[in-house]
């Protein structure tokens, strides 16, 4: 099921923040801890979301955003060195469908006419760590992992260690080159690493760290702080690339990787150049076709256009070339026994629940769990503890169930539980949405950390000193669990003196940035709470009307009342019923732009007893000053402005700052409600919508010619 896109720019940015904290933790465990949590599938479908969602909002792209991003921010114990050129990563294709639009793409882009052939290089998708290989002189002298694609982590000491690579060039070789490739360990070495170290463990009364696939093995053991370490395990290397040259040996692909042959990397066996898509997908059926035989993991095939000139009139796009794309495999699969399913807790408070599994292996690897998704993909697959089921590894990274298989015997539906396994707090789909949700917010332990960050953010109560390091080391003292114990801190003076990283000066820093706070803006605090859809936009309009804090806790005891006092009435479907029932809310909330949803996440919060105990407790420890918007008299009072495209002298948030103290209300969109667009460079479909509805349009210029004349 695809939701829909958000309606709102609340709704966006709040979604766009989410995502971009979803998928940098899935970076994280990718990349830098090697132990992925997700399906490459289920990644490229938050990144899809992310894109759709900033394609429909272009004004709310984030400085984070995941398209701006490659990879992970480098290992803590490893020296970062900057890469003279980025490491990109690659767009996937998962169809024939999809590379022959690929293809069509490059064509539409160079304005080739359709007789003109479109050479590609073919190559296995190496499931290893990218790594790459500076030679200054033709000797070696430095070897960098992607990192984040612009900053890498230094690995020359371990790399020397791996046969494969050549400590020098040949003559004929440029005085400066790059090769870029992978790291892996072939599956035999992988198999025969795993049982030495589970033999050295015997006897010791360790338990024997075992590598979950040979990915894992290789990045883990490039990453060694000793490259005694790594010279002691079976690494290998595949050259596929380059970065920085001062000179290239060939103007296409295939002749520069057979230069990198001759001088002495070792290059993929099934590496080919290919006239054109259909030949080029025949390269990656027949490379499907041996995949189980290959003596490493590969998940696809990458497509490169051959020629160098072509490369580069294509550029990129975002973190991706647009003249590479990778053509993932289909996932391999398994039968075996649902035998319970678990629901566990996230830290957006999503619900997920887990099949436990009786161990089979799949594509070389033991798989114990597999994800389930939501309460609809159970009831899709309608499974049930004890079935025989068929499972695949999606993207050859998470396990997930793809169907059941016929039952032998009755069992029982499995019941979706309506409360937090974690917290008792109940447990809610909203309307639209597949996801069930934990209201326990602040309260759940299973969501502190992340709503604590979310609390001391800058958008929220903006706490200098108080990152994710200190709030896990409070949380871990027990000192915080909801956000009134920050205010408590002062307490523990005496005893974070002296602690490892904390010093007087610092500890009384962070008290004082503490204290600084204690009479926060209310707009700031209520967004600070973490409740759905109440983005920092709608606490202000909330606020404009209800002023104070207390007074939207008693607007949410009256929507509580109105959905306990409007029922169904006889014949009414589900559907009717719900849209009186919102319509009532939004007439109960009387706030222009918000509407029911976020009346029910308001109840949602309140009704909870939990969430009423944390809100009155930080509310006995701050003093948020009433609401007040003071505002000066001005042309655009009272009206409606748009901005869009890039603001030259003043950032957005100052622009919003500036209309809104002039009376004015910030959109996100343009429509026929629009009063005046301000358009900077760049500005695209909006200034044009603008100028088709008939509405004002004016430059950053006249926008503050427009402020000038207020005083503002």
């Amino acid at each position: 099921m695809t939701l829909p896109l958000p309606a709102t720019d609340d709704q966006a940015a709040a979604e766009l923040a989410k995502l971009a904290a979803e998928i940098a933790y899935h970076n994280r465990a990718y990349h830098t801890d090697d132990a992925p949590e997700i399906s490459d599938a289920d990644y490229d479908a938050l990144v899809r979301r992310n894109g759709a969602i900033e394609a429909k909002f272009p004004h709310l792209v984030r400085a984070d955003s995941p398209g701006r991003q490659v990879g992970a921010a480098p290992a803590a114990h490893l020296a970062k060195v900057a890469h003279a050129r980025p490491m990109m990563s690659l767009d996937n294709a998962f169809s024939d469908e999809e590379v022959a639009e690929f293809v069509a793409r490059v064509r539409r882009f160079l304005k080739l006419p359709a007789d003109e052939p479109v050479a590609l290089t073919a190559e296995p998708k190496i499931d290893g760590l990218s790594c790459s290989l500076r030679y200054e002189d033709r000797r070696l002298v430095r070897a960098l992992t992607r990192g984040d694609g612009a900053v890498g982590e230094d690995v020359t000491a371990n790399v020397r260690t791996i046969d494969d690579i050549p400590a020098t060039l040949p003559a004929d070789a440029p005085e400066l080159f790059e090769v870029r490739g992978e790291v892996y360990m072939a599956k035999a070495a992988f198999a025969a690493l795993n049982a030495r170290l589970l033999a050295e463990a015997e006897g010791t009364g360790k338990e024997a760290r075992q590598f979950a696939n040979p990915r894992n093995a290789a990045a883990g053991s490039l990453r060694q702080k000793d490259a005694a370490v790594t010279a002691g395990r079976p690494l290998r290397f595949l050259a596929h690339g380059w970065g920085e040259t001062s000179a290239l040996p060939a103007d296409t692909q295939a002749g520069v990787v057979d230069a990198l042959r001759g001088w002495g990397f070792p290059i993929a066996d099934a590496f080919a150049r290919c006239e054109g898509a259909e030949a080029a997908l025949a390269v990656y059926r027949e490379i499907e076709r041996q995949r189980a035989d290959l003596p490493f993991d590969i998940d696809g095939v990458v497509y490169k256009v051959d020629r160098l000139d072509w490369q580069a009139r294509l550029g990129s796009v975002g973190r991706a070339p647009r003249w590479a794309i990778a053509h993932k495999f289909p996932a391999e699969r398994a039968e075996t026994t649902l035998e319970t399913i678990d629901i566990q807790v996230g830290r957006t408070g999503k619900l997920t629940p887990v099949a436990r599994l009786t161990p089979v292996t799949v594509g070389g690897v033991v798989v114990t769990n597999a994800t389930l998704h939501n309460r609809d993909e159970i009831a899709r697959l309608d499974a049930r503890e004890g079935d025989r089921v068929r499972l695949q590894r999606a993207g050859d990274v998470i396990p997930q169930i793809v169907e059941v298989l016929p039952r032998d015997a009755d069992r029982p539906v499995f019941a979706f539980p309506d409360h937090c396994p974690i917290c008792g707090s109940e447990a809610v789909a909203e309307e639209g949405e597949v996801d069930v949700r934990c209201t326990g917010g602040l309260i759940c332990p299973a969501q502190r950390l992340e709503r604590l960050k979310h609390f001391v953010s800058r958008g929220a109560l903006d706490i200098d000193g108080l990152g994710e390091k200190t709030l896990t080391e409070f949380l871990d003292l027990g000192w915080i669990a909801e956000p009134a114990d920050i205010f408590r801190l002062s307490a523990h003076r005496d005893d974070l003196v002296g602690r490892e990283g904390w010093q007087a000066k610092s500890v009384d820093a962070l008290l004082a940035a503490v204290e600084a706070r204690r009479e926060p803006d209310a707009a700031r605090l209520l967004f600070g709470l973490g409740i759905r859809h109440v983005g920092i936009v709608t606490a202000r309009d909330l606020l404009r009307h209800y002023v104070t804090l207390p007074a939207l806790a008693t607007l949410a005891d009256r929507i509580i009342a109105l959905r306990d006092e409007t029922p169904a009435v006889l014949g009414e479907s589900e559907a009717r019923h719900r849209t009186r029932l919102d319509k009532a809310i939004a007439e109960t909330i009387a706030v222009e732009n918000v509407g029911a949803a976020v009346g029910h996440a308001l109840a949602d919060f309140f009704h909870e007893a939990h969430n009423r105990a944390v809100f009155d407790d930080l509310l006995a420890l701050v003093s948020p000053p009433p609401f007040v918007v003071a505002t000066q008299a001005s042309e655009v009072s009272g009206k409606t402005v748009v901005f869009t495209g890039t603001l030259e002298t003043l950032s957005r948030d100052e622009a919003k700052a500036q209309a809104e103290a002039l009376g004015a209300r910030v959109a996100g969109s343009v429509s026929a409600k629009t009063d005046l667009v301000v358009a900077g460079p760049g500005a695209g479909s909006k200034a044009k919508k603008a100028a088709d509805l008939g509405i004002r349009v004016v430059d950053e210029a006249g926008w503050q010619a427009i402020v000038a004349a207020a005083g503002a």
